[in-house]
């Protein structure tokens, strides 16, 4: 069941924005530490979790298989594996990763493993992953256009080895194969057929975690990964923050002239900060690494780019909202794929951004968004977080911006409403 909306009006900031800001992990990481440590050896701990609407979704698809999955500390969760077993039912919520990383694990459950979500959940992009776990031997019932409701019969096994899937729509279809793949009887060479794979540094993560936790990963020919057969190990994952969700909190250092420092940033990350730098300075922050943090500071500029998001999809919504606030024209491309996440985001900051005063002009794969005298709108969030932290960007510098329900944005980020206005308040 979906909450009843949340209507907000988002505060406008009435000086420079300064803050040091702490924000829960990052979703990406806590959601692979989840699967990794379900289909581990023994015993795995997660240091400082996301716990968000997404996250417990997951935690609770796991305990459903069998998984001992601990979540009553919230600094710490603690995973015991156990023998993955049906008949379950799976909450995807609208999560991406639970309907693409746990059909594989459920394909090495022994009974019926059936998962369903919120109703957008049965538009989202799934039948890559399908048919490629049908080809392993996997199966699978799904709907017409090979998506939710799905009906997984586990056979306790998958003997794996080799299997072509275009991962054009999501890098989730390659990271949900390949997060369950050692444990295959042969392992699995997966290997990608079509446009590039968006959201390459989510790949690059989900490599990094399975060697983490002793698993064979070849990822050298481009496009195909081997991933050995053999056990996972138990471990300590700690949990970086979360970058995507750290994007409106920069935003707003840049749009009031103020400095918002992101604690906890570890010298050595897995996520795609240097990406995120080089967009943020490209539009008109400095960005600086200091032993307090990361450090976004605005200077008092705006301006319009031209930039390829693929890497960074997440992004867009946030980087749309700074583009429709600065002085002069943006092209946002390579995130045809964002069609499909939570809702047609492309089409979503089109209809939004025009209707607070925008001149924006939709491609298949982005938006060209020439900045215009803006004023106050009521904002669709679409149920989804990344629409709503997009609103609050613009209500900062535009009065009358009332965000439709905001509380889609505990999909990973529950505090968000608090967090933004103690932020903006302060300023």
């Amino acid at each position: 069941m979906t909450a009843e909306p949340r209507p907000w009006p988002a505060p406008p900031a009435t000086g420079p924005v300064t803050a040091t800001v702490r924000l829960p992990g990052s979703k990406s990481m806590t959601a692979r530490a989840l699967v990794l440590a379900a289909l581990a050896d023994g015993p795995s701990v997660i240091e400082a979790p996301l716990r968000a609407r997404d996250t417990t979704l997951m935690a609770a698809g796991l305990r459903a298989l069998g998984v001992g999955v601990d979540t009553t500390d919230d600094d710490r969760w603690v995973i015991e594996p156990g023998v993955l077993r049906g008949p379950a039912r799976i909450d995807v919520g609208l999560a991406g990763t639970i309907m693409r990383f746990l059909p594989p694990a459920a394909a090495l459950a022994d009974g019926v493993v059936e998962f369903d979500g919120d109703p957008h959940a049965r538009n989202r992009p799934l039948k890559p992953i399908v048919e490629a776990l049908r080809a392993l031997g996997v199966d699978i019932d799904a709907s017409a256009t090979g998506g939710l409701p799905l009906t997984v019969r586990g056979a306790g096994l998958i003997e794996g080895g080799e299997a072509v899937i275009d991962a054009s729509g999501s890098s989730q279809f390659v990271s949900g194969l390949l997060l369950s793949a050692a444990r295959f009887t042969k392992g699995l060479t997966l290997r990608h057929e079509g446009p590039p794979v968006p959201s390459a540094p989510h790949l690059r993560m989900t490599t990094h975690m399975l060697r983490a936790a002793g698993a064979g990963v070849d990822e050298s020919v481009p496009d195909v990964w081997r991933v050995e057969p053999g056990p996972l190990r138990g471990r300590t994952w700690t949990i970086e923050p979360d970058l995507s969700g750290a994007a409106p909190f920069f935003a707003a250092a840049m749009v009031t002239g103020g400095a918002v420092t992101l604690a906890g940033w570890p010298a050595d990350s897995w996520q795609p900060a240097e990406r995120l730098s080089e967009l943020l300075t490209a539009l008109g922050a400095e960005v600086t690494r200091t032993d307090e943090g990361l450090t976004v500071t605005g200077t008092g500029t705006l301006r319009g780019i031209t930039a390829d998001l693929s890497e960074v999809s997440e992004l867009t919504p946030v980087i749309a909202a700074l583009a429709a606030l600065a002085d002069g024209p943006s092209e946002l491309r390579g995130v045809a794929h964002i069609r499909g996440h939570e809702t047609d985001r492309i089409s979503a900051l089109a209809t939004e951004l025009g209707k607070a005063g925008a001149d924006v002009t939709e491609f298949p794969d982005g938006l060209r968004i020439v900045p215009g005298p803006l004023h106050g709108t009521t904002f669709e969030t679409y149920a989804d977080h990344r629409m709503a932290h997009a609103a609050a960007v613009i209500g900062l510098a535009v009065p009358g911006i009332d965000l439709a329900d905001v509380g889609c944005t505990s999909k990973t980020l529950p505090e968000f409403p608090e967090l933004w206005s103690e932020l903006v308040t302060r300023s």
